[in-house]
């Protein structure tokens, strides 16, 4: 008890599935596996450490007896797919270069990147290394997080934060981090910010709620919405009565009405008039 482990590993198989699927003999076993961290890597390479930036967060690979289906999850599918999926096509041609095996490449957009702890990981990474400040960029990542639906977010940088010469751990949290639940949806990352003066490492924990109960982004944010402001006529029952001015012209257009009778020549009473 009370020992930290990897909130990933820790449900995988439980609540989670597995990001690669198959089954191998042991003779092909590590053969599959060093494969699998090839792909993995020539993906990561590609789209997250080159520009344009595809900002591709999970890899997951299915392999059947005649060919290997490779899904990637990512922010900007536009990117990864091209113009006319010409980027798509290029990707399977190579990754068939790497592996000698048939490669089916799938985009899967991933609908709120604030709620992905690897790609909030790499954000704050790629920010520190271009000198900002660790304290500021922690806390808007972590304020970005929450405002996009998450119950608990937390945020650890470790390492020779802003240039000092002694190495130190800084941790900013929000909300509630349930590790020991495994019914709670804990995404967690790690990522490397490479700067001048060493790196800097980056661990991201992003609660959504328990498993089948996560709150989605559309209702999350309509219910945050500040309510709309009612004019004076749709008050309710307030608004059957005029206003007291209103009132006060209502009330004096009889007399008005009945001006002109008085004025005018009113019958005497043998019949004639006046």
């Amino acid at each position: 008890m009370g020992q930290k482990t990897s909130p990933t590993g820790f449900r995988t198989g439980i609540t989670l599935g597995w990001q690669s699927t198959w089954f191998a003999p042991k003779a092909n076993y590590g053969d599959f596996l060093v494969e699998d961290q090839k792909i993995r890597q020539y993906v990561d390479r590609k789209f997250n450490r080159s520009m344009p930036k595809g900002a591709v967060a999970k890899t997951e690979i299915i392999r059947t007896r005649n060919e290997v289906k490779v899904t990637l999850h990512s922010a900007r599918p536009g990117v990864v797919i091209g113009p006319r999926g010409g980027e798509v096509d290029k990707l399977r041609e190579e990754l068939e270069h790497v592996t000698g095996r048939a490669i089916n490449v799938n985009v899967i957009e991933i609908k709120e990147p604030d709620l992905n702890a690897t790609l909030v990981g790499e954000a704050i990474a790629e920010q520190l290394s271009k000198r900002a400040s660790f304290r500021r960029t922690m806390k808007q990542f972590c304020e970005a997080a929450m405002n996009a639906g998450a119950k608990g977010v937390k945020i650890i940088c470790s390492g020779r934060l802003a240039g000092s010469e002694m190495a130190r751990k800084e941790t900013q949290k929000l909300g509630s981090i349930p590790l020991h639940t495994l019914d709670a949806n804990v995404d967690y990352a790690v990522a490397t910010s490479k700067t001048t003066y060493g790196t800097i490492g980056v661990k991201v924990w992003i609660y959504k709620g328990k498993f089948g109960e996560e709150v989605s982004p559309a209702q999350y944010r309509r219910r945050r919405r500040p309510p709309r402001r009612v004019g004076p006529t749709a008050r309710g029952p307030a608004s059957a009565q005029p206003p007291a001015s209103q009132a006060s012209r209502t009330s004096t257009q009889p007399d008005a009405a009945a001006a002109p009778a008085e004025s005018g020549s009113a019958p005497s009473v043998d019949g004639r008039t006046s």
